[in-house]
């Protein structure tokens, strides 16, 4: 019985989820794929829904999700496909978002601010720079999670001011 008031309110849903498809892909279609993706998906999850809870909220916020991770998704498989004669856009050079060779910082001038930092803030730094997670880093140092969060931020904030200090 649950079950079949579940699927009646989803139902009863339809033409909000469809406003809010549109607003979000600003096309008829990919509002429909996107309504029906959502249901699905609710009717999948029905068992994570609890009745204290917004219902309609609720189901706008998957349907908010999976255009966000459709998104994401899209933007990190687009390809570019160069069909001029001569494979010309391929051979344009790349914006680095440096202006010029003089304007950028080398690799030395940034590891020899970082390492001017005493060792209670390089250490974290470097740890988190390398890829260790706070959590990780708090244990091989030996040091509560907040500690570690806040002297990574203040060596970024450190940093930030010693490069801009070398321009």
């Amino acid at each position: 019985m649950a079950n079949e008031r579940f699927q009646s309110k989803l139902i009863a849903l339809q033409s909000n989820m469809l406003n809010f498809a549109y607003l979000l892909t600003s096309n008829r279609d990919d509002a429909y794929d996107l309504v029906q993706d959502t249901m699905l998906k609710v009717l999948d999850n029905e068992d994570k829904y609890t009745e204290n809870v917004n219902f309609k909220g609720w189901v706008l916020t998957v349907m908010r999700n999976i255009f966000i991770n459709g998104y994401r998704k899209a933007s990190r498989t687009t390809v570019l496909v160069d069909r001029s004669e001569d494979l010309y856009l391929l051979n344009l050079p790349q914006d680095s978002g440096i202006d010029s060779p003089e304007g950028s910082m080398t690799v030395k001038e940034i590891n020899a601010a970082v390492n001017s930092f005493e060792d209670e803030y390089r250490i974290p730094f470097a740890m988190h720079l390398a890829g260790y997670k706070y959590q990780e880093i708090a244990e091989k140092v030996g040091l509560p999670l907040g500690t570690i969060k806040s002297r990574i931020f203040f060596a970024r904030k450190r940093l930030r001011q010693q490069l801009r200090d070398l321009r």
